[in-house]
């Protein structure tokens, strides 16, 4: 069990770290996109390493009917 959190942990580090790289963290640009990218970013882990490049598109939601 202390090993499988040891792993977590280590991997969301990576996580961070990868997501630190891209800029994530440097822009003040708060939106879903870029919200979404960032935490898949550190999720996804070392497999940003390999090639992984996570992007969350948001559209915005559908106006009313008038």
């Amino acid at each position: 069990m202390r090993v499988g959190a040891i792993i977590a942990v280590i991997w969301l580090i990576i996580g961070i770290l990868a997501a630190a790289q891209r800029g994530y963290f440097a822009s003040s640009d708060n939106n879903c996109a870029e919200i979404g990218s960032t935490l898949l970013t550190i999720v996804v882990g070392p497999l940003n390493y390999v090639g992984v490049n996570p992007k969350v598109e948001c559209s915005p939601p559908p106006q009313p009917s008038q």
